[in-house]
């Protein structure tokens, strides 16, 4: 046996997943992004609708384990409004539309009969909607920059490293669990290899394709894998909460796309921030 074929097993056997196919999934899902990035803007708009609306079809079918029924309609429609205003009016219009789209939600679950239950039904989905469309309007903000698509492909790149660089420095090394009660599969040495890989990918991505100042990509590489492990964690928590092992099972070897998307999602705001700082940053290296 060769080391890789011991290392896929080793990792397979680790994570409960197959990871041949779970790599040609993320290979695909790659794919599509770059194709969309590459030809037309709002071809990747569109691909961020299609998952964010996925992603709450998933959260709000994982919701009902605990008879909590979220109107999954006007949370769609909002979150394809939230998310097309935001590409073509910016920040303003992401938070204008974010409060219609809880107001719409309120509204919808009055009209279509209220109960007992319509505040846990209405709450559920608030969280819903600013967990999803509210995290990743800040993707399409990246987007609807001048730079866009190379924003948001380093952006891209660096939720890969972080996942990349922890699933095998904690297959290879890991060792001490990171947090046991609610991802006991996580550990200190996967956390160091997301490190590591992200701060390669920040580094480069920033300096050498951005031209910004490389302390810019230091800090993301610092920043994503804490955000990435806070909004992985998050979601372990809920999916602990519910009682179920993944969101979905629409992506082979990944789970659904909420479990593919959990760790961006938090991280997307920080990194717009730190692009919107950088951006008024000298470049080249600090004295």
């Amino acid at each position: 046996m060769s080391f890789q074929e011991g290392l896929s097993n080793t990792a397979t056997a680790k994570s409960g997943r197959n990871i041949p196919v779970a790599i040609a999934v993320a290979v695909g899902l790659l794919g599509v992004v770059a194709a969309s990035l590459y030809f037309r803007k709002e071809f990747f708009v569109l691909v961020v609708i299609v998952a964010v609306c996925f992603g709450m079809w998933e959260l709000a079918k994982a919701f009902e384990r605990r008879d909590i029924n979220a109107p999954l309609l006007p949370m769609w429609v909002g979150a394809a409004g939230m998310l097309v205003s935001t590409y073509l009016a910016g920040p303003e219009a992401l938070m204008v539309s974010f409060i219609l789209t809880i107001a719409g939600i309120v509204v919808w679950r009055v009209i279509d009969g209220g109960g007992q239950h319509a505040v846990r039904d209405c709450t559920a989905a608030v969280f819903a909607t600013a967990y999803l469309p509210l995290m990743a309007g800040f993707v399409v903000m990246m987007l609807a920059q001048d730079d866009g698509p190379i924003l948001v492909a380093i952006f891209i790149l660096l939720a890969v490293a972080n996942d990349t660089g922890g699933f095998f420095a904690g297959v290879a090394f890991g060792r001490h669990p990171l947090a046991p009660s609610i991802s006991p599969k996580k550990s200190w040495e996967g956390l160091a290899g997301s490190f590591l890989l992200a701060l390669a990918v920040g580094i480069v991505g920033t300096a050498v394709v951005l031209d910004f100042n490389p302390m810019v990509g230091v800090a993301l590489g610092v920043l994503t894998p804490i955000t990435a492990t806070i909004g992985d964690l998050s979601e372990s928590l809920i999916k602990r909460d519910l009682q179920i092992k993944d969101m979905g099972s629409i992506l082979p070897g990944h789970g659904g796309v909420l479990d593919r998307i959990d760790s961006m999602l938090l991280t997307a705001p920080f990194v717009y921030l730190m692009f919107t700082a950088a951006a008024n940053l000298p470049t080249g290296p600090v004295v």
